[in-house]
């Protein structure tokens, strides 16, 4: 049996068009579902402190398990896509948007990445409580592809000023 696919959403900003962020969210799983990419399962949202701490609203959090018939590659151009479709214009680093979706993990696959292909797994996800909390969520035995660490090891390891709470 193949390993799942992870994808990370995110939003801290309303939608003109959709409304809050995980309304904005459940919409842009939605349009996924109509570009082949099916969502099996979704985690439970969160409510997350920005991060680095700042200002800026709160986020909605969560992580969905996803099947696709796409590379890693391709899955990662189809979420961009998505994303420019919502409205996200990525300026700098952390800050608010309307909506980010992240490939985590494509089953347990490690790339090194660059210029438009995917990073496998996701870089900064072991520094994120937004990201580990919701994935725990869904696959409690799931260990890090390229450490081997399970996923409640890096989950004690987290630093302590991130908030993430269930809504």
């Amino acid at each position: 049996m193949q390993t799942p696919i992870f994808i990370a959403l995110g939003a801290n900003l309303s939608h003109e068009r959709f409304g809050s962020p995980r309304q904005t969210l459940e919409a842009a799983l939605a349009t996924l579902d109509r570009r082949g990419i099916r969502t099996v399962r979704v985690s439970p949202w969160y409510r997350t402190a920005p991060v680095p701490v700042s200002d800026q609203p709160w986020y909605v959090n969560a992580v969905a398990e996803v099947m696709s018939a796409l590379s890693a590659d391709d899955l990662l151009a189809d979420l961009h896509a998505v994303e420019a479709d919502f409205g996200r214009a990525r300026s700098v680093p952390n800050a608010a948007r309307p909506i980010d979706l992240d490939l985590l993990d494509f089953h347990g696959e490690i790339a090194v990445g660059g210029q438009g292909r995917a990073i496998l797994p996701h870089p900064r996800m072991t520094e994120r409580a937004f990201v580990l909390l919701p994935l725990s969520d869904l696959a409690p035995q799931w260990r890090h592809p390229a450490s081997g660490l399970p996923i409640r090891t890096l989950i004690e390891n987290l630093p302590a000023d991130q908030v993430a709470v269930r809504m």
